[in-house]
């Protein structure tokens, strides 16, 4: 996976993202927020903020942190806060995922929402995830994984060679994104349109670092 791929296709898609993927999106985008967010107070770090579709559905008490590679998606991001006055987001910037410009512990909980298999490492996506989570504190993902279904699966591989193009991996193994990221799930759920996604609720167990 090239985060060049993954850019360009964000740019292309950035005007028509929240018609195209948001409803499909909406219910795991929900159900992640609310099990995320679930104390007040919380320092909160959302990766892969993208247009902000998240951002309404968090408390109020909350101190949201939003990052994105895409600066095309953060500009509407950006507008959605403004518009709705969404006082509890404090921060939205430009960053890449692998590479989080935070200190270690710096959140109480970490979401990223349809991004693992974008991102051209996932094991040092979910280190940094970890790293700048306390220790303890929640990480809670929703992704695409390679269907257990056979005749899905046999599809999901034949559109991986050309749908790596535009930054997306349709066959994303979770065993291996398991192994790699080597994050501690306690709940695994369907969600959005069929279960065709998964959201994954984790604990943060330290030390961090995909070398440990």
């Amino acid at each position: 996976m090239d985060l060049r791929d993954t850019i360009r296709t964000y740019r292309l898609f950035s005007g028509s993202y929240d018609i195209v993927f948001g409803p499909v999106f909406h219910p795991g985008r929900k159900e992640a927020v609310r099990i995320a967010n679930d104390r007040p107070g919380q320092h909160i770090l959302e990766v892969g903020v993208g247009t902000g579709l998240s951002l309404p559905h968090f408390r109020r008490d909350s101190h949201v942190t939003g990052i994105d590679i895409s600066e095309e998606m953060l500009a509407k991001a950006r507008r959605r806060v403004e518009e709705e006055k969404l006082r509890h987001v404090e921060a939205l910037h430009v960053m890449d995922a692998e590479h989080l410009d935070f200190p270690d512990n710096s959140f109480d909980a970490v979401l990223a929402l349809y991004v693992a298999p974008v991102v051209p490492s996932p094991a040092q996506f979910a280190a940094e995830m970890r790293r700048v989570c306390i220790p303890g504190g929640t990480i809670v993902l929703v992704n695409h994984f390679m269907s257990e279904n056979w005749a899905l699966r046999f599809f999901e591989r034949r559109l991986a060679r050309l749908a790596r193009h535009i930054g997306f991996h349709p066959d994303f193994s979770y065993d291996q994104f398991m192994h790699d990221s080597r994050l501690t799930v306690r709940e695994i759920r369907p969600s959005n349109l069929f279960g065709y996604w998964r959201l994954l609720r984790c604990v943060n167990e330290k030390p961090a670092s995909i070398l440990d």
